[in-house]
């Protein structure tokens, strides 16, 4: 059964870049701090889409930027307190 409810879809798509920000603290360290961190999760970025998009309706998933705002708050906003040129 796939989410037809904004606040559910919203809860997933930060469940699933907690997940990434939880197996992948040295690599987005890494690409924080060298400006290429979207290079470095790459396919862990892709996969989590790939599984929010098989969750959550097209209705929503189509038409909504939850999974992008998710990377924004979980993945970049958290990484602001590390050393970086970008800041």
């Amino acid at each position: 059964m796939q989410i037809t409810d904004h606040d559910k879809a919203k809860r997933l798509a930060r469940t699933i870049l907690s997940d990434i920000a939880l197996y992948n603290k040295s690599k987005i360290e890494k690409g924080i701090k060298n400006d290429n961190l979207f290079d470095l999760i790459k396919e862990d970025l892709d996969k989590g889409l790939e599984l929010y998009r098989s969750r959550v309706a097209p209705e929503i998933a189509d038409h909504t930027n939850y999974y992008n705002y998710a990377v924004v708050d979980i993945l970049v906003r958290r990484g602001g307190k590390i050393e970086s040129d970008i800041w």
